[in-house]
């Protein structure tokens, strides 16, 4: 409340400039007295925007984690334990947006219903819908929902290009299950990652406190324009210090619309599909290639008659920037053209023999026949459907979306390197290290990306 209370009376600091601006342009920042007196508010607008801004409650199941005597048959046996695995039942709160009245779609965060077996969508005018899971996108954190109703407002749009560090901001959504609450700072940051919590980072930093259950609410501008969705901050404590995330509008919408096209966000691997090995660049190349500072990433192979080669690159280019952000690394590469939809025209500044030159390549996904690999039918591998490389290893082809090898976050491309610290060969030395088990650490390659994942 004091907190609060503070924010109130520093928003109200900064009259006349914003006052008459609300006036002039009609975002409708003042609100009327009785008296004639207009004074700063938020109220006009929220009014507008929280209907459109909605709770989700989730149920679902989760594996329990068991001791490993209890992976044993024997012992199961022994003591007249049930043969199969033990699960909990979990509930979970967070919030949504309504984007599309006419389609009932409503965009949230993918850790919010991740699990789920059952959602259910609370309206501002106490209404309760059952919705369906129409997409998720684990890289970055945006999930789609569908309801069926036909009252349904939306929230109007904003272009997140058009945010600007210090632009005003506010958070709508449910913390801790209280209900719809509202807080309001302005945009601390824009196109933050390298946070590691995500596979695909773009975030917009913000103020506005964004606690446990805003997750998938909305973070709007003055004029209440939806301009992110918020998904995480940074704490050590788990809660607020004024350190919030949002994905941009622009990247959810993407996203989104992908996800109901394809039923999966389409993206092009840098090797595969556009022909290039990129390294980062240390001190020693810095010197070789007479760089004043040690940011970019060099390129270290250009495939023949690939996209890359037509395009123009060279071995030894250094990559500057895309699409005019500048690339520090390769994961941030990586993670800029991973944000990008595939059949864009994609900018890059490279230097060459110490002069800048620029290149363009369109984006695409390389035609390959699609593998039919192997379906596995033991329960952790339930869903999984693998193939195995020629020069050793297994990749994932297909995974069945609501399995447990999809709620851990494996996808198809994906490459399996271990099983339970492991390294796997083929499909049948994988059986013989899942059998008896009751989860399983797995790790996985994507593209230049290598981490862990725990299946159960």
């Amino acid at each position: 409340m004091k907190q609060d209370v503070q924010k109130r009376r520093a928003l109200g600091l900064l009259v006349p400039g914003l006052l008459v601006l609300g006036i002039l342009t009609g975002t409708a920042l003042a609100a009327e007295e009785p008296g004639g007196m207009r004074l700063p508010s938020l109220a006009p607008m929220l009014e507008r925007v929280t209907p459109a801004v909605v709770n989700v409650a989730t149920e679902g199941r989760v594996q329990l984690r068991q001791h490993p005597f209890f992976s044993d048959p024997i012992f199961r046996r022994f003591f007249g334990l049930p043969g199969q695995r033990m699960e909990r039942k979990t509930q979970s709160l967070g919030s949504g947006v309504i984007v599309d009245a006419e389609r009932g779609l409503i965009l949230t965060n993918y850790h919010v219903i991740a699990n789920a077996t059952r959602i259910m969508v609370f309206l501002h005018d106490g209404r309760v819908l059952e919705a369906e899971l129409a997409g998720v996108d684990p890289e970055t954190d945006v999930a789609v929902l569908r309801v069926q109703d036909t009252e349904l407002q939306a929230l109007p749009l904003s272009a997140s290009e058009n945010l600007r560090v210090g632009d005003f901001v506010a958070a709508i959504g449910n913390p801790f299950g209280l209900g719809q609450s509202v807080t309001s700072g302005i945009v601390s940051g824009l196109g933050r990652s390298g946070l590691s919590l995500l596979g695909y980072e773009d975030f917009i930093q913000t103020d506005a406190d964004i606690n446990p259950g805003n997750s998938g609410g909305a973070l709007v501008n003055l004029r209440g324009e939806l301009v992110g969705i918020n998904s995480a901050i940074y704490s050590r404590s788990g809660g607020s210090i004024g350190i919030g995330f949002a994905i941009p509008i622009n990247l959810a919408l993407q996203v989104m619309e992908q996800l109901l096209e394809y039923g999966e966000v389409r993206r092009a691997d840098l090797g595969r599909d556009v022909g290039l090995l990129v390294q980062d660049i240390g001190p020693d190349l810095a010197a070789a290639f007479k760089l004043q500072n040690n940011r970019g990433v060099v390129v270290s192979r250009v495939f023949d008659d690939s996209p890359a080669e037509r395009s123009g690159f060279r071995n030894g280019d250094v990559i500057l920037s895309v699409n005019d952000r500048p690339v520090r690394s390769a994961a941030e590469l990586h993670n800029q053209l991973g944000m990008t939809q595939v059949g864009r025209e994609v900018r890059f500044q490279v230097l060459r023999d110490g002069a800048p030159r620029p290149l363009k390549l369109s984006l695409e996904i390389a035609s390959r026949p699609q593998p039919q690999g192997h379906g596995v039918s033991t329960p952790l591998l339930r869903g999984l459907s693998l193939e195995e490389l020629e020069q050793g290893g297994l990749r994932v082809v297909r995974v069945e979306r609501g399995s447990p090898a999809w709620r851990s976050g494996m996808r198809p491309e994906d490459r399996l390197l271990s099983a339970n610290r492991e390294a796997v060969n083929d499909l049948q030395h994988l059986l013989r290290i899942v059998d008896g088990q009751e989860s399983l650490l797995l790790q996985m390659q994507r593209g230049q990306r290598v981490f862990f994942l725990l299946l159960r």
